[in-house]
């Protein structure tokens, strides 16, 4: 249960207190009001593009983005016939200098997300391996803070993809045990390229949720040997059963391989993809686009 509180706190209960301080602080100079604000704006900022939106719906980062733009007009209204700066006492002193630290810590979270967004290795265009809905990139991008698999060289640049209903979350419930219940489950997954199967998996269990299977983290899965690349293409957490290829057999783009499952060590119904050449992850885009935390694609 500690994601669906920890997502709660820190992309609700969180920006939902700065801007309330920012609302009813009772400023006695702009200058406070100004770094207040600051803070709050690159806050906001960094949960909007770094935030996993899709367990309190993805739209509701817009809402944040909204309620700063009015919340910085209106209490600008209550400061703007304050000096910019007054004889601060030791108590203010040490608030302002709360706030140039948060300033600096969260100036720098929006400096690496914006890293994320780019990446100078060569990579592979793959076709995307998934059809029906509006799916959602949970994990993805060049930096740690956007991508937990920046921490394993094999999966550098690995996405995790999740699909979203109309309200914008990935499941009906905020972390049901009902497979049934998430957005992708046993959902068509396809051929991204051209290639071979070199290598498959297709009879360990699907896992409620939380429940997972570190010994086998990749669950069924299918391995891909892709045309023009010399890197291999892995599509993991497939449904048990599911997969219609077999090792050795000759794949076209677009060709259905089987279904989304939770199959491995993994917490929830998603698809797994990366590239990998000599143990080393490799950028995959899709239309040309590299994929990043909060991607959508239809």
């Amino acid at each position: 249960m500690f994601p669906i509180f920890y997502s709660i706190g820190l992309l609700i209960v969180l920006p939902a207190s700065f801007i309330i301080s920012l609302w009813k602080a009772p400023f006695k100079s702009k200058l406070e009001w100004l770094l207040d604000s600051l803070v709050t704006a690159a806050l906001i900022i960094w949960l909007f593009q770094a935030g996993n939106w899709s367990w309190v719906g993805y739209y509701v980062r817009f809402l944040w983005l909204a309620l700063l733009i009015v919340t910085v007009i209106f209490s600008w209204k209550r400061v703007r016939n304050l000096p910019f700066t007054i004889k601060y006492t030791l108590n203010q002193k040490f608030s302002i200098g709360i706030y140039i630290v948060l300033i600096l810590v969260f100036g720098t979270y929006n400096a690496l997300v914006v890293k994320s967004y780019t990446v100078a290795e060569k990579g592979i265009e793959l076709s995307f391996p998934l059809k029906n809905g509006t799916y959602y990139v949970g994990q993805g991008g060049n930096q740690v803070l956007m991508n937990y698999h920046q921490d394993h060289p094999g999966q550098k640049y690995a996405l995790d993809i999740l699909k979203l209903n109309t309200l914008g979350t990935r499941a009906s419930g905020l972390y049901p045990g009902e497979l049934g219940k998430y957005q992708i489950f046993a959902d068509d997954l396809y051929s991204p390229c051209n290639g071979k199967v070199v290598n498959i998996q297709n009879d360990l269990p699907d896992l409620p949720p939380p429940k997972a299977d570190p010994e086998n983290p990749e669950g069924n899965h299918v391995a891909l040997s892709c045309e023009n690349y010399d890197a291999t293409v892995l599509l993991a957490h497939m449904q048990k059963g599911s997969i219609v290829v077999v090792e050795g057999d000759k794949v076209t783009s677009g060709q259905l391989l089987g279904k989304v499952g939770n199959s491995g060590n993994t917490s929830e119904p998603h698809l797994h993809i990366h590239a990998e050449k000599d143990g080393k992850g490799v950028p995959i885009t899709f239309n040309d686009r590299f994929l990043v935390r909060n991607s959508l694609v239809r």
